[in-house]
């Protein structure tokens, strides 16, 4: 399985401006079954705690820091996971809303 880092690699969009590529997702996500989104919001949930738990136990501009790993991080991480979760329906998804034939 391979990751994808941005919308613009993934083969099923492929064609699609950035706009078109983010509905598809977006639809494509809100489409995902109750199980798979509760894993997704876990793995999100697992990353953001640490990284929170830091920044409140820090004190003057260690704070900064943190802020700008969780920043940086959480769509590295995130990102990737959800597209390899949603890109299993983002064709039948493109189809129904960029079908020209309807």
């Amino acid at each position: 399985m391979m990751l994808y880092f941005s919308s613009r690699g993934i083969p099923e969009l492929a064609g699609l401006d950035l706009n078109q590529r983010m509905q598809v997702i977006r639809l494509t996500a809100d489409q995902l079954p109750a199980p798979t989104k509760v894993m997704l919001n876990i793995i999100k949930l697992l990353i953001l705690t640490p990284l929170f738990l830091l920044i409140a136990r820090s004190t003057g501009w260690e704070i900064v820091g943190y802020m700008v790993l969780l920043l940086i991080s959480y769509p590295v991480i995130t990102r990737p996971i959800t597209f390899a979760l949603c890109r299993p329906r983002m064709t039948a998804v493109r189809q129904k809303l960029f079908d020209t034939t309807k």
